[in-house]
């Protein structure tokens, strides 16, 4: 599924000349090639703002077609297509997914058809990163469960995960101890849709509405999406609290320790946060703890 969020910019028919192909004269003569390019990006801010400087330029895809059609020569198109839709996710950032088709109008066939091609799709993946906790119930159940969830989602990969750790309340409201994790990965979801996975999966495990920072089933922060940066009514990134939480930087450094999140490494961020006598405890491996 693709958010909303998300604007379609396409290149139509852009006709370029090269010389790929398998046959000996197709590399010595030449030919057209036609090629057509669709991304999708968020572009929200191009539009609100009606600012080029936030928009994806339908020159530059052409530009970076016309290199490559142009420059050395390949046997095959579909290598022609992977390598202008890997060129667009490397030089254009806002591109989230980049769908190329060229096109052989001339190809050396024995058949009456008026041309050939193919389609290349890429879509650009983000690091990520969670903080997971829960201080009601099976707690190391319902954590284990919502990491299952998350790593069988389509579109997300779970790369590592940290121990659990015994962790003190934080927002001074009264309540039992939590247990906490931090789980690191892979995704080609938007920012919005991991956030919809989370409160869907934090539903599901049973998490009620209730007091800001109380106690709750199941709780699933996504702390960054890679550099990225926003922030709007539902979400916020990077997390804007987690360099304030040791029960995040914890466990975050045990499995990344040279993870850099808007320009704060997590190991120098801990070093210097105000700590409490046993605020963040690790578990020793099978330990379920109380």
């Amino acid at each position: 599924m693709i958010s909303p969020a998300l604007t379609s910019v396409f290149v139509k028919d852009l006709c370029l000349f090269g010389y790929h192909g398998v046959l000996a004269e197709e590399t010595r003569l030449g030919q057209r090639f036609v090629v057509d390019i669709e991304i999708r990006a968020d572009l929200s801010g191009a539009i609100a703002d009606d600012d080029y400087q936030q928009a994806v330029c339908y020159g530059t895809l052409c530009d970076i077609a016309a290199r490559i059609v142009t420059g050395p020569p390949f046997q095959l198109i579909e290598t022609v297509a992977g390598r202008i839709a890997e060129a667009v996710l490397t030089q254009l950032g806002r591109v989230d997914f980049v769908l190329v088709e060229v096109r052989k109008p001339s190809a050396p066939l024995p058949y009456a058809i008026s041309g050939t091609a193919v389609r290349v799709e890429r879509l650009r993946t983000h690091d990520i990163a969670f903080s997971l906790g829960a201080n009601l119930g099976d707690r190391e159940a319902v954590l284990q469960a919502a990491l299952e969830r998350l790593g069988q989602a389509d579109g997300l990969t779970i790369e590592a995960v940290s121990s659990f750790y015994d962790t003190a309340p934080w927002g001074g409201i009264e309540q039992p101890p939590f247990v906490n994790l931090c789980a690191t990965g892979r995704t080609t979801l938007v920012p919005h849709q991991v956030l919809r996975l989370c409160k869907e999966i934090e539903r599901d495990l049973g998490r009620q509405p209730g007091l800001r920072w109380g106690e709750r089933a199941v709780d699933i922060d996504l702390l960054h999406y890679g550099e990225r940066t926003m922030s709007d009514r539902v979400l916020t990134l990077p997390h804007l609290s987690m360099f304030e939480r040791a029960f995040v930087l914890e466990p975050l450094l045990e499995i990344a320790p040279d993870l850099e999140i808007g320009g704060r490494r997590v190991s120098e961020a801990l070093a210097v946060l105000a700590r409490t006598g046993g605020d963040v405890t690790r578990r020793e491996p099978g330990n379920r703890g109380a």
